[in-house]
């Protein structure tokens, strides 16, 4: 059976509670269980990110990767994206159990992140990259619509009890453009978490994204997270505003669209943390 990460025990444990240690409990006899219902073999040390565990297995000779994740309404959706895909510009799904929100996918190169290249060849890729996954939606996906509902309602309620987390007109500037960005509502296949720990050299193309979370909605309210990760890198590699267009560019965006909905999200992240 697999070792559990300590750390995310118990970071699990302080997130969902008795819940989540119970899941934790049951989860190295699933693993088993799914390795032996798609004959994996396990061959390296367990992974982890944020909410699911990333484990090195062979299906005969090819290798893979088996991750099993906490299933919430950020994680559901991941095979929706990655079926769209179809591992274009993405990891590509080789096989699924929502049961025990399981994913067999292709083994990309852990080893070698889109974090570790210089920051302005970084950006040039993210936003090639951010523009490739930007392809008809598939049904099932949250809307950007919704998500901008969502986000007016919950960055008032934290702003009041946070109340001294930042000025108030940002606050109501936020909420309006929110609302106001969401209409029309495009529907493309948009990864609104897709950065730099997330894009991974692998052998059958140069880079490939993991680790969705998706949405229906415009590319453009998928930038944000791309321009606060790594902000110091930017400001020693000629500024944030030059690295900012380059995204822009790189993924073809409304430079306008993009700058309402990355103030927006960077106001609804501030007041999230």
């Amino acid at each position: 059976m697999i070792t559990i990460p300590q750390a995310f025990a118990a970071d699990t444990i302080t997130r969902e509670g008795v819940a989540g240690q119970k899941w934790l409990a049951e989860l190295p006899a699933r693993v088993d269980a799914l390795c032996t219902q798609w004959r994996l073999r396990i061959d390296g040390p367990v992974m982890h990110g944020y909410a699911g565990l990333a484990i090195p297995v062979r299906r005969g000779d090819e290798l893979c990767v088996l991750r099993v994740g906490w299933l919430d309404e950020h994680t559901k959706t991941a095979p929706l994206a990655l079926r769209a895909w179809n591992g274009n510009g993405a990891v590509r799904l080789l096989a699924l159990d929502p049961t025990d929100n399981a994913m067999l996918l292709e083994r990309l190169d852990a080893s070698h992140r889109l974090a570790q290249e210089p920051i302005t060849q970084a950006v040039i890729v993210a936003g090639h990259l951010l523009r490739q996954l930007a392809i008809p939606a598939p049904a099932g996906l949250p809307t950007m619509r919704h998500m901008a509902q969502q986000a007016s309602q919950l960055m008032v309620q934290r702003w009041q009890q946070f109340e001294n987390s930042l000025p108030r007109p940002w606050l109501e500037r936020a909420c309006a453009l929110a609302l106001e960005l969401s209409e029309p509502n495009p529907q493309l296949l948009v990864d609104y978490d897709l950065h730099y720990d997330d894009i991974l050299a692998a052998d059958r193309a140069p880079w490939l994204a993991l680790d969705p979370k998706p949405i229906s909605g415009a590319p453009e309210y998928g930038l944000a997270q791309l321009v606060w990760q790594r902000l110091d890198d930017m400001e020693a590699a000629g500024g944030l505003a030059h690295h900012f267009g380059l995204l822009v560019t790189a993924a073809q965006l409304d430079d306008e669209l993009t700058r309402g909905w990355t103030f927006v999200r960077c106001v609804d992240y501030w007041l999230w943390g």
